[in-house]
Formats: C-alpha cells, structure tokens, sequence
C-alpha cells in the first residue's frame, strides 16, 4: 500500500481531487490516465448530500455522474476512490446538535451505500447550541465522530459481500472547508501533544462503542502543516515547523498525516510535505480557479475573434457569472471584504474562488455552452489563442492538445494536477 510505502520513508503519496465539476474531473481523470494511477475523487457536504447540495446531487448520483465521465473518458472505473470530505454536520452547523448530527448521520449512511470508502469523520465545528457552553472540547469531537463512524460501520454491513471497509480520517484541527483564511498570519502548525491527545480519545471513544475493527482502518489524521489561502495571500510550507509531528508519526501512529488547503503550494513544497509524511494531500479550489482562469481567457479570445461579427451572438459568460454572484450572494457575501470596487475584484479572481459555487447555475452554465459552441463552430487562430493560452497553444502546435475550447479547458486545469502527481510520485494506496 502507499500509505505504508509513506511511513517507511518512500516519498511518495496520493492527491486528493476534491471537487464536483465536470471540467476538474476529466481532467483529473487524463492525469490519471496518463501516469496509470488510482484517481482519488471526494465530494464535500457541501457540494453532494442527501439534499443535494449546490451541485444538485445526492451521493449516489455524483458516483453515477463520475462513472458516465469515466465511461466518456476511457477511464476505467475500478482505479476510482470515492471519498467524502468534512462528512459532518458542518451543512447543518446552525441547528441544534441532534438535528445537526442526525442530518450528518444520514449524510454518512449515503455515502458509504453509494459506494464511498475513504471517509473523513469532521465533527470540529461548534453547533448550534454549543455557543452557550462554548465551543466543542476534543471529548464532545471525539464522541460525535464516533456516532458518525458507528453509522459507516451499520451502513457497509448492509451491503453485498466483499464490498471494500471504509476507511477513516480523523483529527480536530481541521481547516474551514474550501480553505477560508481570516488574518493576516500563518495558522499554527499542531502540536504533538494535542495530535498525541485526540487520538487517545477518539480510540478510546471508538472501543468504547464496539468499534475496535474500525480504529484499526483509520489511515489518517487531519493535522495543522502551518499551510493555507485567502483571498490573495498564500502562507507557504515549511517544513521545519513539522518534524516534531512527523517524528511522532514514525514512532507512535500507525497512520499518515492529511493535508487540507495544500492549494496553491509550489510543486517543491508539496513534494518536501509528502517526504514530511503528509501522504494525502487536498486540492480543491486551485482546481476550479484554473478552470476560471481559462474560461476567462477563451472569453476574451471570443470577444476579439466574434465579437465583430453581428450573426454571433457572444457568450459573455463574465458577466453573467457576476450577475449570478450578485443574484445570489450566499456563497461569497460572508468571506469577501472591502469596497465595491474590493468585492468585484474578488468575486473574479480570489484565491478562495468563491465562484466556483455558481458553475452549476443555469444561466451561467448556459452562457458556457454558447462559449464553447462559438469557439468550437468558429475556431480562433493560433496567433490570438497564443495571446490568452499560451501553454496550451504551445501543447497544440506540438500535436499534444486538440484546439478545441473544452481541450484547452481541461488542459489548463491538468497542468496544476500535474503539480500534484509529481509531488506524490505514486500510483494509489
């Protein structure tokens, strides 16, 4: 297995793709393809529940959706890993803990009867009756993630066997989900004695509950590397801060490290955190600020290529991605700050991308489609796409790359997935 490669001091690891949309996932599945690996695909709560989340779906139907990708992508199905990510009431954070907790209990038993094996139990976030005796103590995390892997466990005896065991990722100090940084400063990385506590706790917790078989499939705990992103800042890794953690790993935990909001780190980072044991790494919105990134390019190529032409009627995918941002501000109003002008300019090009929750929005999905119809119908000379995409024009002039826009699209994100599969250097637990 990887992981265990990781723990004898291999190097190597496995990136998780931690997003539901389309363009990510094939390409994600390309790079995949490409160096032979399993493809480690999780859905947060947020994007896929048993409400569908901003995506629309329920687990089983992203699983249903992946494999109709793989199906159009000549990727076969069985190097696919789903897992869900911040499986835990943090959806439902407001309400009171029981309704909070059953909703995310339901959300666990969707998961794992979809076909889920890698399951992050998050149960960090205060709820919404904890405010009046303050936020949760690692004992009340420890308890409410037992309850949710008490539920995976039910759940995976119910189904036909020799199905795959859930595996489990803990931990308590665990980033807000999507990479939200508030301050000015580096998060502190974990201490040893507050990894070395929860972990007493949640196995204690676990045994107590009967749930002994499962401890032992806990590959992972969620630490602090002292990494994260804001709107326009991103604090970089390093690697002495975590040698106490990682000295712990090699002599007390049978596990590896996880990292969440690796996004944006430098390639020689991310390679130095997985020698660091840090063998699962999270990418997210990197992935779909790549994906803005070149639909904004292949708009700008379609206003000076059609833009002219009165028989074209342009897609302005730009704009109507503002208007559905300001129709709809739920998804970025609590995160972006400043002027006017301010939340503009972040509404577009944050390092947060909050944009990336309004892709699934009809109008915007439909302004899509005529982008990629007008730049397929009326395909733009090398010299402009050079202009906006040069990387990817190089690619096609070399015979690498179909000038199509969806090609482009998909290339453009493949090049930071890339990032990762060189940082990780292996092929798959």
């Amino acid at each position: 297995m990887m992981l265990e490669a990781n723990r004898k001091g291999e190097g190597v690891g496995v990136y998780s793709i931690c997003s539901a949309n389309r363009f990510v996932l094939e390409a994600a599945m390309q790079q995949a393809r490409a160096d032979g690996s399993i493809l480690l695909l999780e859905s947060t709560s947020s994007q896929v529940n048993q409400f569908g989340g901003y995506t629309g779906q329920t687990p089983a139907q992203f699983v249903e959706f992946v494999n109709e990708l793989a199906g159009r992508m000549n990727f076969p199905t069985e190097r696919i890993v789903f897992g869900g990510d911040h499986l835990g009431p943090y959806v439902w954070s407001s309400e009171p803990a029981v309704s909070a907790m059953s909703k995310a209990e339901e959300l666990v038993r969707a998961c794992v009867l979809a076909g889920y094996t890698k399951i992050h139990l998050d149960a960090s976030m205060a709820l919404g009756d904890d405010g009046k005796k303050g936020p949760p103590v690692d004992e009340v995390i420890s308890q409410r993630a037992t309850a949710l892997c008490k539920v995976a466990e039910q759940a995976h005896a119910t189904l036909p066997p020799g199905s795959p065991a859930p595996l489990y990722v803990i931990g308590t100090e665990v980033p807000v989900p999507g990479g939200e940084l508030a301050g000015s400063s580096a998060p502190e990385t974990t201490r040893v004695e507050d990894l070395e506590r929860i972990l007493e706790l949640t196995r204690r917790c676990f045994a107590e509950n009967g749930l002994s078989a499962a401890w032992e499939r806990v590959i992972a705990v969620v630490v602090q590397p002292g990494v994260e992103f804001g709107d326009a800042v991103v604090f970089d890794y390093k690697s002495e801060k975590t040698q106490a953690l990682a000295k712990f790993m090699e002599k007390s935990w049978s596990g590896v490290f996880e990292a969440h909001s690796t996004d944006y780190q430098s390639g020689s980072a991310l390679t130095q955190m997985v020698k660091d044991h840090f063998a699962i790494l999270k990418v997210g919105p990197w992935l779909t600020f790549a994906l803005r990134e070149a639909v904004f390019a292949l708009a700008s190529v379609e206003e000076e290529w059609l833009g002219d032409r009165k028989e074209v009627t342009t897609s302005r995918v730009r704009e109507t991605l503002e208007q559905a941002m300001l129709a709809d501000p739920r998804y970025w109003k609590n995160y972006y700050r400043g002027s006017d002008a301010d939340l503009q300019f972040a509404r577009k090009y944050s390092l947060s991308d909050r944009s990336r929750y309004y892709w699934p929005n009809p109008s915007v999905e439909e302004a899509l489609q005529r982008l990629l119809r007008n730049l397929g119908e009326e395909p733009p000379p090398l010299s402009l796409l050079s202009q906006y995409l040069p990387n990817q024009t190089a690619a096609v002039r070399t015979g690498e790359l179909a000038a199509d826009p969806e090609s482009l699209i998909r290339h453009k994100i493949q090049e930071v997935i890339m990032i990762y599969a060189r940082a990780c250097g292996g092929k798959g637990f």
